[in-house]
C-alpha cells in the first residue's frame, strides 16, 4: 500500500518498479531534488564545522594575545618602577657628588 502511494506520486522509476520503462520527468525531479538536499546539507555541515574550528583557533589566538598583553604590561610596570628607583639613586649619586665637591673646595 505504501509502496503503491510513494510511487504514484513519486512517478514511473526503472529502479523502483518492474512495469516501468523510463524515468518520468517527475520522478527525475523528486530525485534531482532529493540529491541537491544531500549534497546541500553536506556542504553545508562542511562549511559550519570548518568555520568553528576556525572560531576555535582564533578564540585561542585571542587568548593569548591577551594574556602576552598583560605580560607586557607587567614588565613596562616593572620597568618604571626600576626607572624611578634608578632615578633616586641618580639623584642621591649627585647630591653626594655635591657634597663631595663643597668639601674638596672647604679643604682647597
Amino acid at each position: 500500500m505504501m509502496t503503491l502511494l510513494i510511487l504514484s506520486i513519486w512517478g514511473c522509476m526503472p529502479e523502483l518498479s518492474k512495469d516501468c520503462i523510463d524515468m518520468t520527468n517527475a520522478s527525475s525531479t523528486y530525485l534531482g531534488v532529493i540529491i541537491g538536499a544531500i549534497i546541500g546539507g553536506i556542504i553545508t555541515w562542511w562549511v559550519y564545522n570548518t568555520q568553528n574550528k576556525t572560531e576555535k583557533m582564533q578564540d585561542k589566538m585571542l587568548d593569548k594575545i591577551t594574556e602576552l598583553e598583560m605580560m607586557h604590561i607587567e614588565t613596562l610596570d616593572r620597568i618604571e618602577i626600576l626607572d624611578k628607583n634608578h632615578d633616586m639613586s641618580l639623584q642621591s649619586i649627585l647630591e653626594m657628588d655635591k657634597n663631595v665637591k663643597r668639601l674638596v673646595e672647604e679643604k682647597g
